[in-house]
């Protein structure tokens, strides 16, 4: 068994390795109007046994080892726990962070829009998704045998419907989006889709192993959650803001009040354990977390002091932890290629197509139709989370894993470049995309789309 000291340096050896394949990447990707989070992941997926593992199999494997071996047995390795553990500390902060940055106000002047954008965005889904999970469970070896064909369709199901959530934000916030309407109700319909997403997952969890416990629990979790956070949360949150802290605690930390801060992490951290336990995910916990918080002077400063920790030094982790569970040469014969191009063509139909037909019959131009589309497109972070639980819960096959995980990568890839397309129409027109929707623009020229940072 490794040392606690080597695997400790290990680690920081992996962290320098994920961020400098990131930063190599970066021009490339700025030059192809992508946001740096596509960047980030496409760097963890190179470093797994699909790309480097392919190029130096010894190499990638020393470096990024995930099995030890003692005598007779296998165990996890701790390097794979450790950035197992990392990543998802960085998912959860990402997404207190995102919450914190909603527009409540532009959700509450929108939300009939959004509720039939995101009913559109989980029912086309769960039809098209469903058929071909049935089929493949059919098939076989996509699922292992513990699925029957229900439970594999709500499985796709459940893969297609999923929005990258995290990535979503941070390609909004990065595409200037923030403060529209666009992008609110592209980040809302991505909360309700994934919250659907997560509970069609909990079914199928749930229903192999026997029960429905695990789907009531998450329906029934979440909404209390949501219930105790909007009515109890909110207002006792709302007092970090008045509280006035020792006048040695600020000052040590440069105007960032220690006791609010602490107060803050606790709150995450326990909505994140909480909505794990209940089987909606550690995200969504954190995410509301987010949103209820006071806003600011004291949220702007934490904002401003953790975005740069959290996303380039504690985030990557996740992916690298994706990337070494995706094997491409899984599907390189025909039929696993046609299927792998089935589902990508159904991923396309059932949300860019759906979606942005609902947003176009709410009233938004076509333009901004499209946006919400291309937006609601990306899988990336949430795609992952799900094909990771799928698989350690023994659901299904390393091949259906990489045909999803590449989904994952092509859509994702595509979201951006696809949005800007419809955003530049959009500017040639004299408009631009608003809080209240589609407004004239003041001839400034915009900061670059994809600005270093």
């Amino acid at each position: 068994m490794p040392s606690l000291l080597s695997i400790t340096a290990h680690f920081f050896l992996q962290v320098a390795v994920i961020l400098l394949t990131y930063r190599l990447l970066w021009p490339l990707f700025r030059r192809l109007a992508q946001v740096q989070v596509v960047a980030i992941m496409v760097a963890g997926f190179l470093l797994g046994p699909s790309v480097l593992g392919w190029l130096w199999p010894a190499a990638q494997q020393w470096l990024f080892p995930t099995k030890l071996t003692i005598g007779a047995e296998t165990f996890t390795h701790p390097n794979l726990t450790a950035i197992y553990v990392v990543g998802q500390l960085g998912l959860v902060l990402y997404m207190f962070l995102v919450g914190a940055s909603f527009k409540l106000d532009i959700l509450g002047a929108h939300v009939r829009q959004a509720g039939v954008t995101a009913a559109a965005g989980i029912g086309v889904p769960l039809v098209l998704g469903g058929l071909v999970g049935w089929w493949m469970v059919g098939l076989g070896g996509y699922f292992t045998d513990k699925v029957v064909h229900w439970q594999g369709g709500l499985f796709v199901a459940a893969a297609v419907a999923i929005t990258a959530f995290p990535m979503l934000a941070w390609i909004i916030y990065d595409s200037g989006l923030l403060n529209t309407r666009l992008g609110t109700m592209a980040l809302s319909c991505a909360a309700v889709d994934d919250a659907c997403a997560w509970v069609l997952l909990a079914t199928v969890v749930a229903t192999t192993k026997g029960s429905l416990f695990g789907a009531f629990l998450a329906i029934g979790g979440g909404l209390l959650y949501l219930l105790f956070m909007a009515y109890l949360g909110r207002p006792l949150l709302a007092k970090l803001e008045t509280w006035t802290p020792p006048r040695g605690d600020v000052e040590r930390t440069g105007g960032l009040p220690i006791a609010q801060l602490s107060i803050i992490l606790i709150v995450v951290l326990m909505a994140s354990w909480f909505t794990d336990v209940v089987g909606i995910y550690s995200v969504f916990g954190a995410f509301v977390a987010g949103a209820v918080m006071p806003r600011g002077a004291l949220l702007d400063t934490i904002r401003e002091r953790f975005e740069p920790l959290v996303g380039y030094l504690l985030l990557p982790a996740f992916f690298i932890y994706s990337g070494l569970n995706t094997q491409l040469t899984l599907i390189l014969d025909p039929s696993t290629l046609l299927m792998a191009g089935l589902v990508l063509v159904v991923s396309f139909a059932a949300k860019f197509g759906a979606i942005g037909l609902a947003a176009r019959s709410q009233g938004m131009s076509w333009y901004e139709a499209g946006s919400m589309g291309a937006l609601a497109n990306a899988r990336g972070l949430m795609e992952l989370i799900l094909l990771n639980i799928g698989l350690e819960a023994g659901l299904i096959s390393g091949k259906l894993y990489t045909i999803l995980a590449l989904m994952t990568i092509i859509t994702t890839f595509l979201a951006t470049p696809l949005q800007r397309l419809f955003e530049r129409r959009l500017r040639k027109t004299g408009s631009k995309f608003g809080p209240a929707g589609e407004e004239p623009h003041d001839d400034v020229p915009r900061a670059s789309y994809a600005s270093d940072s």
